[in-house]
């Protein structure tokens, strides 16, 4: 039986997000909002659409298309962050990508930048751990998993088979967007909902009595407005001064918050926790679908006994819930398990969540014109 042909084409905002609802949940970057967000990229959402005789022409896979201009050539480098929302289990994957392809080459693109949103790997947390404290291992790639999912594995096969070639990452970190995440499940294995409690009794006893001590403390979280927008960036200054990262500008949250808001009410929110009046931490979460993302947190140096960071990821934790979303995602981690490695303090972090370590594909790169392709990397890389 041969696999019904596809093809690709420009999609309106009204289209893509209708097959979004139509999934249980895609990436917030991979939403139409997002190309409102990444201003210095050019937008565009495509479409999927199968020419199975006789049913018409329907859409069943959806992507947004961010767009980077090489110096003084009008040529692009064509990213599709965490996505596209294709059928990843399908054998005959060219069927996809080859369309793919062929219509990003009519839109100048030099090279193709995808992000599988595959989860190949799973390491429960007591096994996250257990390899830390195991000097054998260098790396959780390098450490049994609790679950690996072959077809997903296979994918790596079919790409590479394809012409498609994975970016090489540090840490589990690529230029874009990180190879390991970490989740809280929020259901369990048969789909039922957990309960707070449920939640609550998975995580290390550490996570358990901190959240307990921010409560005794009298740590107060609430669920802010746009206007908080103002002090969760003061102290997120803060935390960039003290961990030594660049801070985004106050003007990225506030437009992000309008991109994703406009789009899907309470698509994004910002969350607070105060303690006599002075807010010790503060976080933003995204939710599309059943999926919710930690995405960005804050906290002072001040005060930090009283333990505001745990209560206010309690809190999104719980509003994810009564939301209904099926899973917590704190972003990214790195893969090494090296005690000394700064690093390892943020997974054990984590990991105190009694969640899941997840892999996923990585990036790939597709040359269309590799002269172009060479000269952009190398651009990109000068500039950090």
């Amino acid at each position: 039986m041969t696999s019904a042909q596809l093809r690709v084409r420009t999609i309106s905002t009204d289209e893509h997000l209708a097959h979004i609802a139509s999934r249980s949940s895609v990436s917030f970057l991979q939403t139409p909002a997002w190309a409102h967000v990444k201003a210095e990229w050019r937008g565009e959402s495509i479409g999927w659409f199968s020419a199975d005789p006789g049913e018409g022409e329907r859409i069943v896979g959806a992507a947004l298309v961010l767009y980077r201009q090489v110096p003084r050539v009008k040529r692009f480098l064509a990213y599709l962050p965490e996505g596209p929302a294709i059928d990843w289990t399908d054998p005959d994957l060219d069927r996809w990508l080859a369309p793919l392809a062929d219509h990003l080459k009519r839109q100048k693109a030099f090279g193709i930048r995808i992000g599988p949103p595959v989860v190949t790997r799973r390491w429960h947390a007591s096994t996250v751990k257990q390899a830390i404290a195991d000097d054998a291992l260098g790396t959780l790639g390098e450490t049994p998993a609790d679950v690996s999912v072959p077809e997903h594995l296979a994918v790596a096969d079919s790409l590479t088979a394809l012409g498609w070639k994975k970016l090489a990452t540090e840490g589990g970190f690529a230029a874009g967007q990180p190879q390991y995440n970490f989740w809280v499940p929020l259901t369990h294995d048969d789909g039922a909902p957990k309960s707070e409690d449920e939640v609550l009794a998975a995580m290390n006893q550490l996570w358990r009595r901190n959240i307990k001590k921010a409560a005794k403390a009298g740590v107060e979280t609430t669920h802010g407005t746009r206007d908080d927008l103002v002090d969760f960036h003061r102290i997120y200054v803060e935390t960039a001064e003290r961990d030594h990262f660049t801070p985004r500008p106050l003007s990225y949250f506030q437009t992000m918050w309008d991109a994703l808001n406009d789009e899907a009410p309470d698509r994004m929110g910002v969350h607070l926790a105060h303690h006599e009046g002075d807010l010790v931490a503060a976080t933003t979460l995204v939710r599309v679908g059943t999926h919710a993302w930690y995405s960005y947190g804050a906290s002072t140096t001040a005060k930090r006994d009283v333990r505001g960071s745990n209560a206010v990821q309690w809190q999104m934790i719980t509003a994810a819930l009564a939301a209904g979303a099926e899973v917590y995602d704190m972003r990214g981690i790195t893969d090494t398990l090296d005690p000394k490695d700064p690093h390892v303090g943020l997974i054990q972090f984590k990991a105190g969540t009694g969640g899941d370590a997840v892999e996923y594909l990585g990036e790939w790169d597709l040359p269309l014109n590799r002269a172009l392709h060479a000269a952009f990397t190398a651009y990109m890389r000068r500039r950090g």
